[in-house]
């Protein structure tokens, strides 16, 4: 059978998915000789019960509130997104949850828009998307539009890496990132992946989605001075030699923080799933580290609780 090439693709060929014989070696052959040791998942990210009048104030300041691992919801300039979400007890079928999410799809404001990054489980799951009212607009990368179609979202936009559209009181940017996109056996890269810039009035919120390192961070700080906060996945990177080809470690995404010039680096992709070989925590720990070494400049680090909302006053 002639193999079919995928439809999208890092720009960098080096930064091609794993073929079978790196995804033997990590999943079978590793393990079988003792090369590869999962950590004990170890205490799950801290959570607090949500503050609903900091979440149902869009009149406010800007405002973020961490669900858990990729899940945010954001507002700003009275208007509300929510991106990733992600309110189920697993990831796919092989990873459980280990805190629950800090809120739940009835303590949602009305959003302007719901955003998805790609097509991984731990990204889109179809329970929590289903909790979305159909009207309200959603943005995904090009190759997504038809799965939400299909489960009768009537606004859906399909975006191209540094394409925008508006979503009610939003400008919503797709922005490049270096991963890979499936959810079947035979549909590798035929959706493609990437971060968003949100953009309310003034306001400016970066999410990477998932990404490995790449030269692409500057070139969104260029494009989109000015961030307020960017948020930044630290987890899942253990093994290195295996996963860092997908996504930062906690260093590497402090350093993409300094790159794009955000004003708050938020970490995210912790804590909730242990979808690596590193401990539930440590992503927290290692990423501290590095900002008390780090030239800051003035910036700050929030490291949020589950449910926890941080205000962004003046």
């Amino acid at each position: 059978m002639a193999r079919v090439s995928p439809r999208f693709q890092n720009p960098d060929p080096a930064h091609a998915p794993h073929g079978i014989r790196a995804v033997v070696r990590w999943g079978v052959t590793d393990r079988i000789l003792g090369r590869r040791r999962v950590s004990h998942p170890g205490p799950a990210a801290p959570r607090v019960e949500p503050d609903l009048d900091a979440v149902h104030d869009l009149d406010g300041p800007p405002r973020l509130t961490w669900i858990g691992h990729a899940s945010f919801l954001g507002s700003a300039e009275g208007a509300a997104f929510l991106i990733d979400p992600m309110f189920s007890r697993r990831a796919g079928w092989l990873f459980p949850r280990h805190v629950a999410p800090g809120l739940a799809p009835g303590q949602l404001p009305r959003l302007d828009a719901l955003l998805v990054t790609h097509a991984h489980y731990d990204h889109l799951d179809e329970r929590s998307v289903r909790a979305v009212p159909r009207a309200v607009p959603v943005v995904v990368p090009r190759g997504l539009g038809r799965w939400f179609a299909r489960r009768g979202f009537t606004r859906v936009t399909e975006l191209d890496w540094w394409g925008g559209t508006e979503a009610g009181r939003l400008r919503v940017t797709l922005v490049p990132a270096r991963h890979w996109s499936r959810r079947g056996v035979a549909d590798t890269n035929a959706a493609l992946w990437g971060g968003f810039v949100v953009e309310a009035g003034a306001t400016r919120f970066y999410h990477a989605g998932d990404s490995a390192w790449f030269d692409g961070f500057s070139e969104i700080g260029r494009r989109f001075p000015g961030l307020l906060a960017a948020m930044l996945p630290v987890g899942a990177y253990e093994p290195a030699w295996f996963m860092e080809h997908n996504h930062l470690n906690p260093e590497q995404a402090g350093r993409a923080f300094l790159e794009v010039g955000a004003r708050v680096l938020v970490p995210m992709h912790w804590g909730t799933f242990q979808l690596a070989d590193e401990a539930l925590a440590e992503p927290a720990g290692r990423v501290r580290r590095w900002w008390n070494g780090a030239g800051r400049d003035g910036r700050q680090l929030a490291v949020l609780a589950v449910g926890q909302t941080i205000v962004f006053e003046d």
